[in-house]
């Protein structure tokens, strides 16, 4: 016979402890791993951001140099305002075509789980992937602008890929195929989980479907909407792999973002110290992000525990 000693009230027996021992290091034993190895390699970073390291790490002081230096270099001001343009446009752009997809979807079609997989399947896609087959789509003298000139509309132009103006919105283009699943998948869950009195109650008020969605639908998806907002901002902010793959940050620097300016000052330029300084810089901008969300998310666990 099994004797469970509980070690206080609200506490779990001994018995259970053990029990459940194997669970408990499948999930902490690799959780506290990841933390200590995203946290020493982050301190590690912000420690060269401050030292002359060049090609190898090396020991010093430089104060702010490092940081004064990238911030007054021209890629990095270009790839600054890069992110806020493709950030903008991908985040609002993604977020519309993600809501319509998820309404359409939500009208209950004939087809509607070969739909869903069909807009999911980016997803599954790697981002070197989709900027690969996009750099093919997009090259005037093999993609789209070829196609089109082969069939007869010689006076056609589609040569974004090559246009230091038009390129940023190649990589929007990419990414928005790639990401507007995610956000019609979240946005199709919240509108599989409004509730029903709320719909019944409008419709016998009279409301139209489009009144009924502007008025008692969506405003309920808040939340949702904001969470795909953070995610999207966060993928804008760390692209690399899908510019890297469709434009290389180019033509020139034209479509410079700033994960290629670190890697061009770590891996190209062998400036080690600079490149770990845009690291960290990347870092706060993500910070910026990402840490008022989560008090959002704080006060509103509060306001729902003491509701």
């Amino acid at each position: 016979m099994t004797i469970a000693v509980s070690t206080g009230p609200g506490r779990p027996a001994a018995s259970e402890i053990v029990r459940r021992l194997p669970e408990y290091l499948t999930i902490w034993v690799p959780l506290l791993l990841s933390a200590a190895h995203l946290i020493a390699f982050s301190l590690w970073t912000i420690w060269i951001s401050f030292t002359p390291s060049t090609l190898v790490p090396v020991t010093g002081w430089v104060g702010l140099r490092n940081y004064s230096a990238v911030a007054a270099s021209r890629n990095w001001q270009i790839a600054l305002d890069n992110l806020l343009l493709f950030g903008s446009a991908f985040v609002l752009l993604s977020l519309a075509t993600g809501l319509i997809l998820a309404i359409l979807l939500d009208q209950r079609i004939r087809g509607e789980n070969l739909l869903r997989s069909i807009f999911l399947y980016p997803l599954a896609v790697s981002f070197v992937v989709t900027g690969t087959v996009w750099s093919w789509l997009l090259n005037p003298g093999l993609g789209i602008q070829k196609l089109v000139h082969d069939l007869g509309w010689t006076s056609f132009r589609f040569d974004w890929l090559i246009d230091r103006d038009m390129a940023i919105w190649t990589i929007v283009i990419a990414a928005i195929w790639q990401s507007s699943g995610f956000a019609m998948a979240l946005f199709l869950a919240g509108l599989r989980s409004v509730d029903a009195d709320l719909i019944k109650a409008a419709q016998i008020d009279g409301a139209g479907a489009i009144r009924m969605y502007r008025r008692v639908i969506l405003p309920t998806l808040w939340p949702i909407t904001i969470t795909v907002i953070v995610i999207q901002l966060q993928f804008a902010i760390s692209t690399f792999d899908l510019v890297r793959a469709l434009t290389n940050g180019g033509p020139g620097i034209a479509t410079q973002l700033p994960a290629l300016v670190v890697y061009d000052l770590m891996f190209q330029r062998s400036l080690l110290g600079r490149g770990a300084a845009a690291a960290v810089l990347m870092l706060l901008i993500l910070l910026a992000v990402l840490l008022p969300y989560a008090a959002w998310r704080y006060i509103q666990r509060r306001r729902a525990k003491h509701a």
